[in-house]
């Protein structure tokens, strides 16, 4: 669990509602669903119409990453390949194909697959690279539907505060439904502006950091496994992969 996100998120939150209450206002008057279906459905309807189902499944699978972040694993990839290239000095690169099996991350495995089959060393950075830049594409795009929802939510408060006007002024002469329409008419202002900055942008923001860890980590494993189809030292492999933490 990401402390640091739970408790952005709740600082947020409780700064608004707390604002609302020193002012002596209520908090049931922040609690407006026909605004919320406005500003939330209507973002999540632009956003859809905007992206290809397979990103938009992706974004909203990679949600979970703002509150359990994907594993970061320089150090066990260091280890790792300090140990394949010991490995493969004392017994050749065949012999790395024992540790196959064992790797469950597929861009590892296809890795140390291309070293075994003795790839050389530049076509095998080649080959890596333009995986990693594939996925780190894919990724990025999902993360991005929530840049984009953070874009559309002001603008649609802003549309359900005119529909909230327009609902007060069908009922000038009557003054008992004036207020609903009203509250409507602000709140969803509240709605639009508070989920796009307190939720919708940052969560973007972290995604596409996340996304640039997990580059970074698959850009570190190609260049140990690099170092060990050139034959280099262990200690240097491991010393040039340990500069990727810096």
């Amino acid at each position: 669990m990401d402390k640091i996100s739970v408790v952005g998120l709740t600082l947020g939150i409780a700064a608004l509602i707390m604002g609302q209450v020193i002012e002596g206002g209520h908090i049931a008057s922040l609690l407006q669903p026909t605004a919320f279906l406005i500003v939330i459905g209507g973002t999540l309807g632009a956003v859809m119409l905007q992206s290809p189902l397979k990103v938009f499944r992706e974004g909203i699978r990679m949600t979970r990453w703002v509150f359990v972040p994907p594993p970061s694993s320089h150090a066990a990839l260091i280890r790792q390949a300090t140990s394949w290239s010991q490995i493969a000095r004392k017994e050749g690169l065949l012999a790395l194909e024992a540790q196959i099996p064992r790797i469950n991350d597929p861009f590892t495995r296809k890795g140390l697959q291309l070293l075994v089959d003795g790839v050389e060393p530049q076509r095998l950075r080649e080959v890596l690279e333009v995986e990693i830049d594939a996925w780190a594409a894919q990724m990025r795009q999902g993360a991005r539907i929530w840049e984009a929802a953070g874009g559309y939510a002001p603008t649609l408060g802003i549309l359900g505060a005119v529909l909230g006007l327009i609902h007060v002024m069908e009922n000038l002469t009557d003054p008992s439904k004036l207020g609903a329409g009203i509250a409507v008419a602000f709140v969803a202002t509240v709605y639009g502006v508070g989920f796009a900055n307190l939720v919708f942008l940052p969560m973007s923001k972290k995604l596409m950091a996340y996304v640039a860890d997990g580059v970074s980590q698959r850009e570190m494993l190609v260049d140990g496994l690099v170092g060990i189809a050139n034959g280099d030292n262990p200690r240097i492999i491991e010393s040039r992969m340990q500069g990727y933490m810096a």
